[in-house]
């Protein structure tokens, strides 16, 4: 079973730093999801900023949010180098 994400940080070029209750940090990029309906608002850098922990994963408002699976196993592991 995949940890619930614990803290995020929007960074730059759209990625995410995401931090699981287990203790890991990943490294994830929206750019590839951006392209998609559900993800377009977030092509503009002040609602990609918007990123905050809800409900044990990444979500940017009610409707918005990316699996903690995805995350975690699309994610990059810090410290990894790809």
């Amino acid at each position: 079973m995949t940890p619930d994400v614990i803290k995020t940080q929007a960074l730059p070029d759209y990625e995410l730093l995401v931090t699981f209750g287990d203790g890991e940090q990943r490294r994830f990029s929206m750019r590839p999801y951006l392209k998609y309906p559900a993800y377009q608002a977030l092509v503009e850098p002040h609602k990609f900023a918007q990123a905050h922990v809800a409900n044990g994963t990444v979500a940017w408002d009610e409707v918005t949010d990316m699996s903690p699976d995805t995350l975690y196993l699309a994610g990059q592991k810090v410290g990894e180098r790809p």
